[in-house]
């Protein structure tokens, strides 16, 4: 399966997939899934754009209003996992995952899927020590505090990734696990990031759970974003088995913001998203250790007299999948939750909205049994959430059949009516096996961070990592293209880190 790695997308969409579709036509193959690893930006409209914690002059609306509204459909299969420029207030909307777009899935909080035989875990957010051990209490209009303490990672989600068992192929992380750097050229990445130096001294440069979960799980692959560079590693375990890691740019010319695998999966499997079953029994069991309040939580350990250990059996794994008979496809089902973006429209001032129930988590919630925080933290507080309460129409993209998807309009008594959109129909992804690829020695890796890294960077022996700085990319010996400035240009160049 070829599989394009993203970095930071920061809302970039249509250059992404633009990138995406020159890569194919020039190499001949086709990509079948792509994966962002944070700062994707869904933004569906200005009001997303209050929740979202960047300088207001970097409030850019871009492109992913075009692919919620139907105007756009991904070309690809497309999932990521939240970073720390976010549309907090949708993406919380789907704490457990789900469609935010036709085509496009996101992780939750922290999630495990399934796609052709690959198994892909991933874990929202960046690692705060200060607000780790609370409760997810934030909810919108947020503060200017909670604006960004709502996509700090949480001890609950890593609790729950350590109690997975078995192999874990791709996971996916915005920030960097702290270690990484001492399996990798560090040299190099001092060269371009010389104020990383004090951090790595510290070995606070990145996440020191994401770092526990690396040498638990000890994935195959470990792909992250955030620190806007490119940096790549090969992480040895005890057992002899080997991590690949690799950390991505943010999505700007001449950067390198992107990569394609090629990566082995189950031929006789459809690419598309299925439930992990022993995830799906992790968030049932330790559904009562949720806390939604801003207070310290303490995760259950040995000592206690209570169960700690919440690694599934398999008569606990059969009585869930039971309660979806059996059935782990994601339901393609998305909806409107909000207003869509008319660039042609003078709106209102914008504002911070009301948080609103998701069907698609209302559902899985009755599925599942378990809580949505959100609607916890509004319990809480006295307020009382309505489905879809932004809008009287919800348009749902709905695939009965798993082959195709069809837009419906689900309106409310009372709704105005909307025009119903065209149906459309999603691309089935699909592998070009006639794609070769020259490869490099492995021990070529650490030097990937070189300004004359060969195109082809071999990662092991049967699988090659293609670079690709940007679509518009010449030949060394082609004229330097004139420079232009992109309106939120001062947004991409700057490294910020969250405070």
């Amino acid at each position: 399966m070829k599989i394009a790695i993203e970095g930071c997308a920061h809302g970039d969409l249509e250059n992404i997939y633009d990138t995406l579709h020159i890569l194919e036509q020039k190499n001949g193959f086709k990509v079948d899934l792509l994966i962002c690893c944070g700062d994707f930006q869904s933004s569906r409209n200005e009001d997303d754009l209050m929740c979202m914690a960047v300088p207001p002059k970097f409030k850019d609306i871009c492109s992913f209003y075009k692919y919620y509204s139907g105007e756009k459909v991904a070309p690809v299969l497309t999932i990521f996992i939240g970073g720390n420029h976010e549309a907090s207030n949708y993406l919380q909307e789907l704490p457990y995952g789900g469609w935010v777009a036709p085509n496009i899935y996101y992780m939750g909080y922290a999630g495990v899927i399934n796609v052709a035989g690959l198994r892909i875990a991933g874990l929202s957010g960046i690692y705060k020590g200060h607000d780790f051990l609370k409760g997810h209490y934030e909810k919108a209009p947020y503060s200017e505090n909670s604006k960004r303490t709502v996509y700090h990672v949480r001890n609950l989600e890593v609790f729950r990734m350590k109690q997975l068992s078995g192999k874990i192929d791709i996971f996916l992380s915005h920030d960097w696990p702290t270690e990484v750097v001492k399996f990798g050229n560090i040299q190099q990445l001092l060269k371009r990031k010389p104020f990383f130096k004090e951090d790595i001294e510290k070995g606070e440069l990145g996440s020191k759970p994401n770092n526990e979960i690396l040498y638990q799980l000890k994935p195959t692959y470990w792909f992250s974003a955030h620190l806007h560079c490119k940096f790549a590693a090969l992480i040895q375990h005890t057992d002899n088995s080997v991590t690949k890691f690799l950390g991505l740019d943010k999505c700007l010319p001449k950067r390198r913001f992107l990569q394609v695998l090629d990566i082995p999966h189950n031929k006789e499997s459809k690419i598309e998203i299925n439930y992990d079953i022993e995830w799906l029994t992790i968030l049932y069991l330790t559904n009562h250790l949720l806390s939604v309040r801003n207070t310290l939580t303490y995760m259950p350990g040995p000592g206690i007299n209570e169960r700690y250990d919440f690694t599934p059996t398999e008569e606990e794994k059969s009585h869930v999948i039971a309660r979806f008979n059996g059935n782990l496809v994601v339901p393609k089902t998305c909806y409107l939750t909000a207003s869509v973006y008319n660039p042609n429209s003078s709106s209102k001032k914008p504002k911070q909205p009301e948080p609103v129930l998701n069907p698609q988590t209302v559902t899985f919630c009755e599925l599942l049994a378990v809580d949505d925080p959100i609607t916890q933290v509004c319990k809480n507080e006295g307020v009382e959430l309505n489905v879809s309460a932004d809008l009287n129409s919800t348009i749902s993209f709905i695939d009965d059949t798993l082959d195709s998807a069809n837009c419906s309009i689900n309106s409310s008594q009372n709704s105005t009516p909307m025009k119903k959109l065209s149906s459309f129909n999603l691309p089935d992804p699909k592998l070009d096996e006639s794609d070769s690829s020259e490869d490099i020695e492995s021990k070529d890796i650490p030097a990937e961070e070189s300004e004359d890294v060969d195109p082809l960077i071999k990662i092991d022996d049967n699988k090659a990592i293609i670079v690709v700085q940007s679509e518009t990319d010449k030949n060394r010996n082609s004229p330097t293209p004139k420079k232009f400035k992109r309106r939120n240009e001062g947004f991409y160049t700057t490294d910020d880190k969250d405070k």
